[in-house]
């Protein structure tokens, strides 16, 4: 049965353009299990539509604000670290909406996923459903199907309109670094591929479960769970980069000094030896109180200079997209599972 049929309620119009038979166009609608799936859920999907619709309106006002703001500036003042204090204003809401979007996958998995099968096995909806002339894969395939695409749809909208934002003036903004979930996972195809994992997990635990709150409580957990793993794993996508020095450590040594929006990874500063071995900052650090005994401690361990380590911001789109196979691979595994399992164990 097509999703799509035409409308026999249409009347011919005396007026206005007119099709070759003199009728008005017929308007497409859903019908079957497609109309179900939209009736049973359309306060929820309304919702979303209307919180992204709100998101993107605001996100293109602050964009203007802070293009209008730029240019205002000298040119001398458009840099790195040299950004009057004004701006901080508008880093800190860029901050503030990306730390907000971060929240998305978990809205999509524990208000989304988790309910929207478990809801149907607990008030008997789905064996209602499946009994008619309705399969079990064509129902699941359904309810799988349209809250992923409206989720991806949102989010991929976000994400960019976000990015649009953000991006003119990243070099600038110091209050959140692009490897934090708040850039990171809200832009690109992480903002996509993130709300896709959750909302598969809330699928496959309320399938399991089959009780809506229970379902809810438990998908909330294993999202969290999710995010912790993810926030030790996100910048382990990326290769590390060294930037070291070999002038020595006394007096008027100077660091290495790394990239624009490079991000340091590791302790912080190590100490860089004559045969390429790192040392770790604390190091000698019993003779700190006596300079002389500092150095020649450090000299006897053959220490000639700094090093530090960091991911360069062009790395970003690797990871992103890296990160994003992932957690697709994932989300492809558990919709799998869903399928497989509700074939044979629905009702």
């Amino acid at each position: 049965m097509s999703t799509l049929t035409l409308d026999p309620a249409r009347k011919t119009s005396e007026e206005g353009p007119q099709n070759g038979r003199g009728s008005w166009p017929a308007a497409p609608r859903l019908s079957g299990t497609a109309w179900l799936v939209w009736r049973q859920h359309r306060a929820a999907f309304w919702t979303i539509i209307a919180f992204t619709l709100l998101a993107v309106t605001a996100m293109v006002i602050l964009r203007g604000q802070t293009m209008d703001y730029l240019r205002t500036l000298e040119p001398t003042q458009k840099r790195p670290g040299g950004m009057p204090p004004e701006f901080d204003t508008y880093g800190n809401l860029i901050a503030e909406v990306g730390g907000y979007l971060s929240y998305f996958p978990v809205l999509a998995g524990v208000l989304l996923g988790a309910p929207f099968i478990a809801g149907d096995l607990e008030t008997g909806t789905a064996k209602l459903v499946t009994s008619q002339s309705v399969s079990r894969l064509r129902w699941l395939t359904m309810k799988l199907a349209m809250p992923a695409a409206l989720v991806a749809l949102s989010t991929g909208v976000l994400g960019a309109v976000f990015n649009w934002w953000w991006s003119p003036v990243k070099g600038f903004v110091t209050q959140v670094e692009w490897t934090s979930g708040g850039i990171f996972d809200v832009t690109g195809p992480m903002a996509v591929a993130y709300s896709l994992l959750t909302f598969a997990v809330g699928v496959a635990v309320g399938l399991l479960l089959r009780r809506t709150l229970v379902s809810m409580v438990v998908t909330l957990g294993i999202v969290v769970a999710i995010g912790f793993v993810w926030d030790e794993l996100r910048s382990r996508l990326g290769h590390i980069v060294s930037a070291s020095t070999d002038k020595g450590v006394g007096p008027g040594a100077k660091q290495p000094e790394l990239p624009d929006m490079a991000v340091q990874q590791g302790q912080g500063t190590y100490f860089l030896t004559s045969s390429g071995d790192r040392l770790d900052w604390t190091t000698c650090l019993d003779k700190m109180d006596d300079g002389k005994a500092h150095t020649a401690c450090l000299e006897s361990k053959h220490v000639v200079g700094w090093t530090k380590e960091y991911l360069p911001i062009e790395q970003m789109a690797t990871m992103q997209w890296l990160g994003a196979g992932i957690m697709l691979t994932a989300t492809a595994a558990i919709v799998a599972f869903i399928v497989v399992w509700g074939r044979k164990r629905l009702l």
